[in-house]
C-alpha cells in the first residue's frame, strides 16, 4: 500500500485538514487510508460553482482519487475518469505524487433542472482508473461498468476485478455556511485485507462461474478477521468522514480500538493544477495555422481557460504565425 514502511505518529487531538493518513490494524491483517479534506477541495468546487448536486459528486471523486494516489510514489500519477449517458456525462480528477490534486466534471444544466431530487448523476458508461508510476513502470488501467451505481460501489468493484484485494470504500462530502460563504468539505476511508497468506484473501463473493448442472460448488467463506474490519468500518458516519474538529487519530481510534489501531506519518493533500503558459503555448503550437486563426476572439486575441482551474489566459496569435520560410 505504500512505498515504504512510514514512521509512527504519536496520537493527536488536533485535527487536520488536506491530509491522508496510513494506518494499521494489525490484529486483523488490514492496512487503510484515511482522507480529510477542507481548503483543497473547497478551492477545487468553488472555482467552478458547481451546483451543490455536482459539487458533492466530484467531492466524492477528488476523496476516492487522493486515497487511492496516495499510495504512490513521488514521481507518480493517478487519473480517475468516469464517462457515461448521465446527468454527468465526464469526471477527470488528477492526483500528482506526493500531492497535487485537481478535478472537474462536466453535466448537462438541463437534465439537472429537470431531474427528481435525489437523482442518479452518473448513468450506463465507465469508470477507468489510469496508474503511471515513472517512466521504468509501464502504465496501467483498469476499467469498470457504470449502471446507475455511486462511486463507492464502483470503487468496491474495481478492487474485486482488477486489485483482487479485498477493499472497503466509504465517502463523504458536506458543505458548511461560514457567514455568507459556503465552505465544502470531503473524506474518505480505505481499509484493504492484506494477510500473509492469499489463501485468507478469498472472498464470498465470487461468482463461481459455469458450472455442470448437479456440480456442488464449495462454499466460500469469508474470512473472520476482514469480516470484523469491515463491520467496524461500516459504523462510520458520514459527519465523522468531514467533521473538522475531530482529529483523524480520534476517529481512527472510535473505529478500531478494540484491536488496536497504528497510525502513521500523514502525507500532505493540496490542490494544485499542471496548467502553465508555457504548456498551453505548446499546445497551440500542435494546432494547424488555420486552426488557430478559427480560435482568434473579437479582441484579437487567442483566449484559452483551463477546465480544470478555471484560469483564462490570453495570448497573441502573432506569437504563433508559421514562417514563409
Amino acid at each position: 500500500m505504500s512505498k515504504s514502511e512510514p514512521s509512527l505518529r504519536a496520537v493527536s487531538d488536533q485535527a487536520y485538514d488536506d491530509i491522508a493518513l496510513p494506518f494499521a490494524i494489525e490484529a486483523l491483517d488490514v492496512r487503510g487510508r484515511l482522507v480529510r479534506l477542507g481548503p483543497a477541495i473547497d478551492e477545487i468546487l468553488t472555482r467552478h460553482a458547481y451546483p451543490p448536486a455536482i459539487a458533492r459528486l466530484v467531492g466524492e471523486a477528488a476523496a476516492l482519487t487522493a486515497l487511492l494516489g496516495a499510495a504512490l510514489k513521488s514521481e507518480g500519477r493517478l487519473q480517475l475518469q468516469t464517462r457515461s449517458d448521465g446527468i454527468v456525462d465526464m469526471i477527470v480528477v488528477d492526483f500528482d505524487a506526493p500531492d497535487r490534486l485537481r478535478a472537474f466534471a462536466r453535466f448537462d444544466e438541463a437534465k439537472l433542472v429537470a431531474a427528481m431530487p435525489g437523482a442518479e448523476l452518473l448513468g450506463r458508461g465507465h469508470l477507468a482508473l489510469t496508474i503511471e508510476q515513472g517512466s521504468d513502470v509501464a502504465r496501467y488501467q483498469g476499467v469498470v461498468a457504470l449502471e446507475g451505481q455511486g462511486l463507492e460501489e464502483a470503487a468496491h468493484q474495481y478492487f474485486r476485478q482488477s486489485e483482487q484485494i479485498p477493499t472497503f470504500v466509504r465517502l463523504a462530502v458536506a458543505e458548511s455556511l461560514t457567514g455568507a460563504a459556503t465552505n465544502w468539505r470531503a473524506g474518505g476511508l480505505l481499509l484493504q485485507f492484506l494477510p500473509a497468506s492469499i489463501e485468507r484473501q478469498r472472498r464470498a463473493d465470487l461468482a463461481p462461474g459455469d458450472v455442470p448442472e448437479g456440480a456442488i460448488v464449495p462454499e466460500i467463506l469469508e474470512d473472520d478477521a476482514w469480516a470484523e474490519a469491515k463491520a467496524l468500518a461500516a459504523t462510520v458516519e458520514d459527519h465523522e468522514l468531514v467533521d473538522p474538529s475531530l482529529s483523524s487519530e480520534r476517529l481512527l481510534y472510535r473505529l478500531f480500538h478494540e484491536r488496536g489501531v497504528t497510525v502513521f506519518a500523514p502525507q500532505s493533500l493540496r490542490a494544485a493544477c499542471r496548467c502553465s503558459d508555457e504548456r498551453i503555448a505548446t499546445m497551440l503550437r500542435n494546432f494547424t495555422q488555420q486552426e488557430r486563426d478559427d480560435m482568434v476572439g473579437d479582441n484579437g486575441k487567442i483566449g484559452v481557460t483551463c477546465e480544470f482551474c478555471s484560469t483564462y489566459r490570453e495570448f497573441d496569435p502573432a506569437d504563433f504565425k508559421e514562417s514563409d520560410a
